[in-house]
């Protein structure tokens, strides 16, 4: 990366450090630096992953503390990406909430104290100590001071919705600008309710008065800029549940305990200006006070199954004023009570009592990330009270009835012209060459503010059935009238949050006019997101999960033809169906695809607390199968703004280590109720992206990697970033074809590096360690892997594995032991060559007797048209697609 670049830019504000140390013109590195190229805006993860890979960049460069500024409007999502970002690089996180003063506004510009702040920063930056202010909400004052060390702050992120502003903007090497999620969600639905009468302009200036004057144009001298699509989602729901206090007995010694908290809250319901008096109580408004934070939610999001209260994780802070704003177009407060708790945390689960003042009643609440987590300990506490599934609104509602309608004063049309609203484009990507990045603030740039939900209608569609014709199907509940009431589709397709809580919708639907028990297909090509979408949605509804790949005849497997719909053992598959279908226990297969055999069966019932099965799978919705479902979800190609290669949601945190460790010394760390363990083989091909130079240096960034494993094909296609001893990867495979690998190579990808191995692997569902010989290496190494990264660390320490750990790749450890002399033309050993090219052939031999000679149009067209059976569905129908 030259110097002329950075100086680039880092101009307009940034900190020129390239001052402080002397200029070098040559680089080792033959990649492109990270920030001479950025886009003019990215999704919310390839933004996480930008700016992980820009801090280590700057770290590398400069001497001293990188700093960062994360600014954007309320509800963006940028607290998150600080939280994500500081996982893993361990870094120090500065709210700028702190630095307010005691005004009810927290997001006025004035309440900000800068200069504390900027001494904080200064004293980062020059080595010293410093100590940054705590500040209480509820007691709406400083009540203290908190410690920084300058030596433990290699990194310090400023999180805040000013932290781009120009007193701050000299102090920050790199500035980054988040805006959407929640923002744009609250800003499309009230497009939604008051309609076309006034432009957007006025409706941001109405519940968002200090962003186009104070927030946005600080927004557009970041250097990385994120539109964040997330809004709320039931992917990581919270599962809840609900009785009266006097129920119980017992409980009440929980909350004597120290640790208990307690919390006063005023929640607030606001009808919409357009709304009439039977409107739906999920086109309201929710805003909870709790202090001096306002806290907002669109409607009553949530579902209601058996006992449980499922919701998504759908709320954000706003100012004072955005409520004021709200009122000021026209929404009333209906509904507005008090709500007193008291709560203490058992494990990963929450324990509540809560007093609503409306009601005059105590309620007990159970709370947690996992439905099965949160229904045993219930059990195991003993509460046996009757679970209550409605909120408190709809009992407040109940018990004094819809508020009446106030009439709402009128929206000015008058404030702006109708033409003015027309002149706000939607975005468009730009493209640009590193000489324009620092030009990029001129442009007119409708990302900040942008209306993209506003075509999206806030309220979800409602299931029915295609028809209501009963005089030939029979009576409610009979086979004939199963068989021939059919859900009709959804006339459009969904991103994953929408369709995720529409299949559930759907489900239950189902249960309630079609009866037990509901059979549901997911479908899709590989790498879709299919499996993941099954079992969220069997956590929420509580059901089991079957997956195709369990009635794979071993015979065709072992030719590899995972893609081909014969390799299903579709009577078994029918029988199965047919004794669901009849209420009958059934016994379906349990697939090893390690040994490519059965390995054994397991008994399936259906009972009436549950009554639903989904079955997922590449040909889940094929003809032959679908005739049995009673819902088909078709998930061609999620297109939402997740992406599990690049997703800090999806981060698995690796050590590795070749040091020697006893077989009792790994058994002594887990735990010995989960133990369990496997022995697995795999082969990694590197293929050479087309272009690359053939120089004989081999880099793992220049490369896409194929693993063989267990007659499974599975992608890598981004290196994984690296932070101290840590490695971070994706915890998930995408599982390719045969006919993709040939494909790729047919396409002039170059098989260039060849490694076997066999893995041993213990786990206890929290930590995996995994015991790697190398075909070519002298010593295995040793991986512990977990999503929690603490977890992680301690396991390393417990086997005393600290000053040992490599973050290298296996093919960077195998070419530095290799010889030059014994190097192939592609910089492999040279028997290593032999067998790559051995594989290579057997690969494509393999798919052209299966599919015949593969040229490069019919990989194209079976790239596009990847599961042709899959696909005839398109022409026929399906209940919900998801995009």
């Amino acid at each position: 990366m030259d110097d002329e670049v950075v100086q680039r830019v880092f101009q307009e504000g940034g900190r020129d450090y390239f001052q402080q140390q002397p200029s070098t013109s040559t680089s080792t590195s033959s990649s492109s630096s990270i920030l001479q190229s950025l886009p003019l805006h990215v999704s919310f993860d390839h933004g996480y992953y930008l700016l992980v890979k820009s801090i280590q960049e700057l770290r590398e460069k400069k001497e001293g503390l990188v700093t960062v500024g994360i600014g954007g409007p309320s509800g963006s999502g940028k607290t998150s990406l600080a939280e994500k970002v500081a996982s893993v690089i361990g870094c120090t996180v500065i709210p700028m909430e702190n630095y307010r003063g005691g005004t009810d506004e927290g997001t006025d510009l004035d309440s900000i104290d800068f200069d504390a702040l900027i001494r904080n920063l200064e004293d980062l930056t020059e080595g010293k100590d410093t100590k940054i202010p705590v500040f209480d909400f509820h007691q709406k004052k400083r009540v203290g001071s908190k410690a920084i060390k300058s030596a433990m702050s290699g990194v310090v992120i400023v999180d805040g919705t000013y932290a781009l502003h120009a007193k701050l903007r000299s102090l920050l090497d790199i500035r980054v600008a988040v805006v959407g999620g929640v923002h744009f969600s609250l800003l499309s639905k009230v497009r939604y309710d008051i309609g076309d009468s006034c432009s957007l302009d006025y409706l941001i200036d109405s519940i968002f008065p200090l962003f186009r004057k104070h927030i946005e144009p600080d927004l557009h001298h970041a250097q990385i800029r994120i539109n964040n699509s997330f809004v709320s989602s039931f992917r990581e729901a919270i599962y809840k549940l609900k009785c009266r206090s006097e129920s119980p007995d017992g409980q009440s010694t929980f909350f004597l305990k120290d640790e208990a908290q307690t919390d006063n809250f005023i929640e607030m319901y606001l009808r919409p200006p357009s709304a009439n008096e039977e409107a739906r109580i999920n086109d309201w408004i929710k805003v909870r006070q709790s202090g001096i934070r306002y806290y907002l939610s669109l409607g009553d999001q949530r579902i209601v199954d058996k006992n449980f209260i499922i919701r998504p994780k759908a709320e954000f802070e706003v100012g004072r004023m955005t409520l004021g704003g709200l009122l000021a177009l026209g929404y009333n407060v209906v509904v507005s009570y008090k709500r007193a708790s008291t709560s203490v945390n058992i494990g990963s689960l929450s324990l509540s009592l809560e007093t609503i003042d409306t009601l005059g009643e105590t309620f007990l609440v159970l709370r947690g990330t996992d439905r099965k987590t949160v229904g045993a300990e219930a059990l195991r506490m003993g509460i046996t009270g009757q679970w209550l599934t409605k909120s408190y609104l709809e009992m407040i509602l109940e018990r004094k009835g819809v508020p009446r309608l106030n009439t709402p004063p009128l929206v000015s049309a008058t404030s702006v012209s109708h033409n003015q609203e027309k002149d706000i484009a939607a975005p468009k990507p730009i493209r640009t060459t590193p000489n324009l990045v620092y030009q990029l603030e001129d442009l007119a740039q409708p990302w900040t503010r942008s209306p993209t939900k506003s075509k999206m209608e806030p309220v979800l569609p409602t299931w029915h059935f295609a028809s209501s014709d009963r005089s030939h199907g029979g009576s409610v509940g009979s086979s004939a009238f199963r068989d021939t009431m059919k859900l009709a589709p959804m006339p459009d397709s969904y991103d994953l949050d929408r369709g995720l809580l529409l299949a559930v919708q759907g489900i239950q639907f189902l249960l309630e006019n079609k009866s037990v028990p509901v059979i549901v297909g997911i479908g899709g090509p590989s790498g879709s997101g299919k499996t993941s979408l099954a079992h969220k949605m069997a956590n929420i509804v509580g059901c089991e999960v079957v997956s195709l790949e369990s009635y794979f005849r071993p015979e065709q497997v072992k030719d590899f033809k995972y893609d081909d719909f014969n390799s299903l053992d579709l009577p078994l598959l029918s029988k199965n169906i047919g004794d669901i279908k009849h209420g009958r226990k059934t016994k379906i297969p349990v697939f090893n695809l390690e040994t490519g055999s059965r390995s054994c069966f397991k008994e399936l019932e259906i009972s009436e607390d549950c009554g639903v099965i989904i079955f997922e799978g590449v040909y889940a919705l094929h003809p032959e199968i679908r005739k049995s479902l009673d819902l088909w979800i078709a998930v061609l190609k999620i297109r939402n703004d997740f992406d599990p290669v690049l997703s800090p949601e999806s981060s698995l945190f690796v050590l590795k280590s070749n040091k020697q460790v006893a077989y009792q010394d790994i058994l002594n760390i887990l735990d010995s109720v989960k133990f369990c363990s496997s022995v697995q083989n795999f082969i990694d091909i590197y293929l050479r992206l087309p272009g690359t130079p053939a120089n004989g240096h081999i880099a793992e960034s220049d490369c896409v990697r194929v693993r063989i494993c267990e007659g499974r094909f599975a992608l890598l296609i981004r290196e994984p970033i690296r932070e101290g001893n840590f490695i971070i990867q994706p915890k998930v495979d995408f599982d390719i074809s045969i006919s993709t690998v040939s494909g790729l190579l047919n396409l002039g990808y170059q098989a260039v590096a060849y490694i076997e191995a066999s893995a041993l692997i213990y786990q206890d569902g929290k930590i995996l360690i995994e015991v790697d010989h190398l075909q070519d290496a002298p010593s295995p190494y040793l991986q512990i892997k977990g999503v929690n990264k603490e977890a992680v660390a301690a396991a390393g320490s417990a086997l005393k594995l600290d000053g040992s750990y490599t973050t290298k790749s296996y093919l960077q450890i195998i070419l530095e032991r290799l010889p030059l002399v014994e190097r192939s033309y592609s910089g492999i050993h040279t028997h290593q060559a032999a067998r790559l090219q051995e594989l290579v052939e057997s690969i494509q031999s393999q798919n052209q007797s299966y599919h015949g000679n593969l040229h490069i149009h019919g990989y194209l067209e079976s790239a596009s048209q990847q599961r042709f059976d899959f696909y005839e569905i398109a022409s026929e129908g399906y209940d919900l697609k998801i995009r």
